[in-house]
């Protein structure tokens, strides 16, 4: 609900774990990450409001992993429109509840996640061992869109997340930070398409070279991505592009295009047996400091 209105309706497999686990059973994970649904990090909310959300859905997380630990990691949340909040939060779910680290937007209030102004809570997390899962919010282009309104997700999400790679990239982010352990949503989106033109641009142009501490190809291979490109072509390309020590299986469990046989998408992609494995578990435990 979003002041007295009905935002969106969500089944009961978000928060019911005996569901979830029923679910996780019957399509062969043993394992699962808890996230915050994107638009509940909230960024648009002053900030003390936003802390007191962000403590209430990591002290929730921090339950459901109770309930079933030995199958459940979470991300919490923190309040990024406020740096110093935002830190407290991190330390405090990750330090205090034990959460494997944060879900952040691709953009704060339209900021890029790669902007400077955020380095402080990325230094935090790179200091606690905090994952870090970027996740669309609030796209760039909606109204370029012509359809119903679900295209949010379907066409704008996977631009939206290129862009945030492409911030982290450009930004130098991985550079300045490079024990941090972030990952990219939706198989990073469409940064396939743009990595190689960024690649190539910074070998013929100097100023980007000296905008750009190390080349794109070299920063990307050093962020994870989840796997969820819903076609095998698409993640073998994603795989050659970055390594297969990068990729990890997902789901987007429980929402309308969530993958309905992940266990089978891998299973498609007919890889070496050492690169079956780290996609179905051995990079998401190295991501998240589990291995």
């Amino acid at each position: 609900m979003i002041s007295g209105s009905v935002y969106r309706t969500v089944s009961n497999q978000a928060w019911d774990t005996e569901i979830r686990r029923a679910d996780m059973a019957r399509l062969g994970i043993e394992r699962q990450v808890l996230s915050p649904m994107p638009e509940l990090l909230s960024y648009w909310l002053d900030a003390n409001d936003g802390a007191a959300l962000s403590r209430y859905l990591n002290d929730t997380l921090a339950n459901m992993v109770a309930q079933a630990p030995e199958q459940f990691f979470a991300l919490g949340a923190a309040p990024l429109q406020d740096i110093d909040l935002a830190v407290q939060e991190l330390e405090f779910a990750v330090g205090t509840l034990g959460l494997a680290g944060i879900e952040v937007g691709s953009n704060v209030n339209g900021v890029p996640i790669g902007d400077p102004r955020f380095w402080p809570f990325f230094e935090a997390a790179e200091a606690c061992g905090a994952a870090i899962f970027v996740h669309p919010l609030r796209p760039a282009g909606m109204d370029r869109l012509v359809g119903p309104a679900s295209l949010e997700q379907v066409v704008a999400f996977p631009g939206e997340i290129g862009l945030a790679a492409a911030s982290i990239i450009t930004g130098g982010l991985m550079t300045r930070y490079p024990r941090l352990r972030i990952a990219l949503s939706h198989g990073g989106g469409s940064i396939q398409a743009l990595l190689p033109r960024m690649q190539y641009s910074w070998e013929c142009q100097q100023a980007l070279r000296e905008a750009v501490p190390i080349s794109p190809l070299q920063a990307a291979r050093a962020l994870f991505y989840d796997d969820l490109l819903y076609s095998a072509t698409a993640i073998r390309a994603l795989i050659a592009m970055v390594g297969h020590d990068r990729v990890m299986i997902a789901t987007d469990y429980p929402f309308a295009i969530m993958d309905a046989d992940p266990v089978g998408r891998v299973a498609s992609l007919d890889l070496e047996t050492a690169a079956a494995e780290a996609l179905r578990w051995r990079n998401a435990a190295a991501w998240l400091g589990a291995a």
